[in-house]
């Protein structure tokens, strides 16, 4: 998205440990968000890219360490909830509302204006797909009907989950086009990715491996890629030159 913004701290976490069962997904992890940058959380399955994310949200409990959002501890209160927009990477929308229904719902769960919903559903483009089934819908669609929903509170953070991952590419330019525009409102989004084919969309890269963050910009982030995955195995019964 390449939008710096003005470098104030949004979402600071320090030390975080997290556990799934008995295994340790999270080692003392230390990151910070700044206000009007997109920062992308780069893993593979089960690096802990989604447990990162939860824990950001305060959806689930940390083992320990300390996550404050706008200099607020998110284990002490709860305003922060009010600022934020949340897309997941598994769907989170009713199945059995249609996407006018959902878009609604959201407006009153957010308590937010009729013409808010107006808005998104025009940036989303999602007027020829009001009166359709959520099952029935292409996951490039579902996903702009999540990210309307997400939008309707006006929220000054978005934490996103795989949002253009496998989807049409007319979809992901639409997407890719309002996040852009978010961003240079001044507000921050925090995003999961596995795809290094989306790295040049975000400012910063934070790497997850064993645990640990590491913290790269985009070019960095593809040339270590390559880098990995430069040296292909051989063949079976292939001998050394």
């Amino acid at each position: 998205m390449k939008n710096t913004g003005d470098k104030g701290v949004v979402i600071s976490i320090r030390g975080l440990v997290q556990k799934v069962g008995k295994r340790t997904v999270l080692n003392g992890v230390d990151l910070d968000l700044y206000r009007g940058e997109c920062l992308g959380v780069f893993g593979l399955r089960g690096t802990g890219k989604t447990t990162l994310l939860h824990a950001a949200l305060g959806v689930d409990r940390i083992k320990s360490g300390n996550i404050e959002i706008w200099g607020q501890n998110i284990a002490k209160s709860q305003a922060y909830k009010k600022k934020l927009g949340l897309v997941t990477q598994q769907p989170s929308l009713f199945a059995d509302l249609n996407v006018a229904e959902n878009l609604d719902l959201f407006r009153v769960i957010k308590k937010a204006p009729f013409e808010r919903l107006e808005d998104v559903i025009q940036r989303l483009q999602l007027e020829d797909y009001l009166h359709e089934a959520l099952p029935s819908l292409q996951v490039g669609v579902y996903q702009r009907v999540a990210l309307a929903c997400a939008l309707l509170n006006r929220p000054e953070i978005l934490i996103i989950d795989e949002i253009i991952r496998d989807i049409d590419l007319e979809s992901r330019s639409i997407i890719l086009q309002v996040l852009e525009a978010y961003l240079e409102e001044g507000n921050s989004c925090l995003c999961g990715f596995s795809n290094m084919e989306h790295v040049h969309y975000l400012d910063r890269v934070a790497w997850l491996d064993d645990g640990s963050i590491h913290i790269y910009s985009p070019d960095e982030a593809e040339n270590l890629w390559r880098e990995l995955n430069a040296v292909i195995p051989k063949k079976r019964g292939e001998q050394d030159a």
